[in-house]
């Protein structure tokens, strides 16, 4: 029985698409992937980039790539001008769980300033650019207070509270000298173990350090000076440092970030009609939104 020419064309059509399409989803999945096949001593990449306020992300690269045998070395790529104290102290001390049992380096980009360079003295050594920015180490917290423009405005508050500092911080009110006294004390804390984690993680004494350590900033090249950096140096200089010091021969294989895995669809729809959405968004309305708490945190001063 003879086949139909059009069933037959239309059968071979399904059958090379899929093959095209299985192809294309498998070379997006090897290109994707942190780590290839092949190779055995390798060298991990961990970017903290912004402004650090979630430290899951990292933490959890830092705790895969600790137990990976085959990454030798990690390099914290950090690119961030600080962040919130608790997140920067929990990546800090990941880093330094790391450290027992492999070399962790930094690479800072453009700036590693206050909780960022927190998380940096915690690493073997930091190398930086010689315009790089670092140190800011001060911790710094604000309280807006906008008592007279409510007033002018005619509105009033009724605050029912449990404990007399339940509502310090108030913008609806001056903070009292009382209060202000207590922010200090914590502050004053938390700027103590940022101080005695510099001085410990880059083997400096506290007198030392203390006099740096009043929120100013440095470049690359005054930072060295001061001990605050090891070495002047770009990326490929730190990978090249790590796997020196990991004892690596020859070219280590680099597992950089993971990117975003290609999608077909996504490609055809998805991102077109985001950015068509995007569009209609930003010209329907002339305000961007953001979201703040209106609690007072403390934050590394950046």
């Amino acid at each position: 029985m003879r086949k139909h020419p059009v069933l037959l064309g239309m059968m071979v059509f399904t059958v090379l698409f899929s093959l095209f399409v299985i192809s294309i989803w498998a070379l997006s999945y090897i290109a994707s992937r942190e780590e290839s096949w092949w190779g055995n001593e390798k060298i991990a990449i961990v970017d903290i980039k912004g402004v650090i306020l979630d430290s899951q992300p990292v933490v959890e690269k830092l705790i895969k790539f600790r137990k990976n045998e085959k990454v030798k070395a990690i390099v914290l790529r950090i690119d961030s001008p600080g962040g919130a104290v608790g997140p920067a102290q929990e990546i800090h001390t990941e880093v330094k769980k790391v450290q027992r049992e492999k070399k962790v380096l930094v690479s800072v980009g453009s700036a590693a300033a206050s909780g960022g360079y927190y998380i940096a003295c915690a690493a073997d050594k930091i190398l930086a650019n010689p315009g790089s920015i670092t140190g800011s180490i001060g911790v710094i917290v604000e309280s807006l207070n906008v008592e007279e423009l409510l007033h002018k405005l005619g509105l009033r508050t009724t605050v029912i509270k449990s404990g007399k500092h339940k509502d310090i911080g108030s913008p609806t009110r001056r903070m009292t000298a009382e209060e202000k006294k207590l922010l200090q004390g914590v502050l004053d804390s938390v700027h103590e173990q940022f101080i005695r984690a510099v001085a410990e993680g880059r083997k400096l004494p506290l007198e030392k350090v203390r006099p740096l350590a009043d929120g100013r900033i440095f470049t690359g090249d005054q930072a060295r000076s001061l001990g605050l950096v090891d070495e002047l140096g770009s990326l490929e200089d730190t990978i090249a440092l790590a796997a020196k010091m990991a004892g690596i021969k020859g070219e280590p294989e680099v597992i950089y970030p993971e990117k975003k895995r290609f999608s077909l669809l996504e490609l055809l729809l998805q991102e077109t009609i985001q950015k068509v959405w995007q569009n209609l968004r930003e010209k329907s309305s002339p305000f961007n939104f953001f979201y703040l708490p209106p609690s007072i945190y403390p934050t590394a001063d950046g």
